[in-house]
């Protein structure tokens, strides 16, 4: 009898989505975050993580999207409800295993915090 085929190689993990850019600002001069208008989960979420820089002014464009404030985390453009512009952001899909991800995810970023995040640091709400 003939030899079975090999197996199939693993299928190559999805490549990340690129990161979008920002739009022009409003006629109020006023800019919304990269992914405004766009889906805000966890993956978007990490790439406005890792261009955020604690150490340089918050802003709509730099803040860190894991910062809660009074319990709220913020929109995709760093502005947290009850705030003015601020939008509801349309959100991912949710799942025990997709939240159980998320949070091993979220406590190996704070188990090694970026350099300058630090409670009252230019780029931190807090």
């Amino acid at each position: 009898a003939p030899a079975p085929p090999p197996p199939a190689p693993p299928a190559a993990p999805a490549a990340p989505a690129a990161v979008p850019s920002a739009a022009a600002p409003g006629s109020d001069g006023f800019q919304y975050g990269i992914y405004d208008g766009q889906k805000w989960d966890h993956d978007a979420k990490k790439a406005v993580y890792d261009q955020w820089d604690p150490t340089a002014p918050r802003s709509t464009l730099n803040f860190n999207p894991f910062e809660t404030f009074g319990g709220n985390s913020p929109d995709a453009s760093g502005i947290y409800p009850g705030e003015q512009r601020y939008k509801d952001p349309k959100r991912g899909d949710v799942s025990y295993a997709i939240m159980m991800a998320e949070k091993a995810d979220l406590e190996a970023m704070k188990a090694s915090p970026k350099a300058g995040d630090v409670p009252g640091a230019p780029g931190c709400k807090n």
